[in-house]
């Protein structure tokens, strides 16, 4: 008999004199260790968030008072007890928008660096005069201002000494980024 879930039904009239068989999971000591263990690991995720990352998840006050703390500089001890007081909060309340918050927050993370690299790609690409990619910027940022595009472009490739260079490299990179609403 596989003990991990054991079932328990309940009989109960309903006033139209129905009979309805409601199952219920009575969950074993392991289970709920494992449950909690899980809980924990989302707290842990929210404490290694930055405090401006906790502003975007919405959570009860209790429980941003409880991941502030843990944020402390505390003793090992210290911290694993308020590590557990964070699962036993979320124990309380709905876990599963904080963990998909903090999904998103990872996903957000890895599509930013994606922009931020395919902008770096384009300002290179425009530095080696590659007219289609003027045009793939232009398709993909409705915003471009054609014109603006290739008098940054014109700057950064005829600029002779270094530091002009780096500062009109810069000025296109902030405007392709400007326009790509990273």
């Amino acid at each position: 008999m596989n003990r991990s879930k054991k079932h328990v039904s309940i009989w109960k009239h309903e006033k139209g004199g129905v009979k309805l068989e409601m199952d219920e999971i009575i969950k074993s000591k392991t289970q709920k260790k494992n449950e909690f263990k899980l809980l924990q690991e989302i707290g842990e995720q929210l404490v290694s968030l930055s405090p401006d990352q906790l502003k975007h998840i919405d959570m009860p006050e209790e429980l941003l008072s409880a991941v502030r703390d843990a944020q402390k500089p505390m003793k090992h001890e210290a911290k694993r007890r308020q590590l557990q007081y964070i699962g036993r909060i979320m124990g309380e309340i709905d876990p599963e928008p904080i963990r998909k918050a903090l999904e998103n927050l990872r996903h957000g993370d890895y599509n930013k660096s994606f922009l931020f690299k395919k902008i770096e790609t384009w300002r290179d690409e425009l530095k080696t005069d590659n007219p289609q990619v003027l045009e793939e910027i232009l398709v993909a940022c409705p915003l471009a201002d054609r014109q603006r595009l290739t008098q940054l472009t014109r700057n950064m490739r005829t600029a002779t000494e270094p530091e002009k260079a780096m500062q009109a490299s810069k000025l296109l990179f902030r405007y392709l980024k400007e326009i790509s609403d990273l």
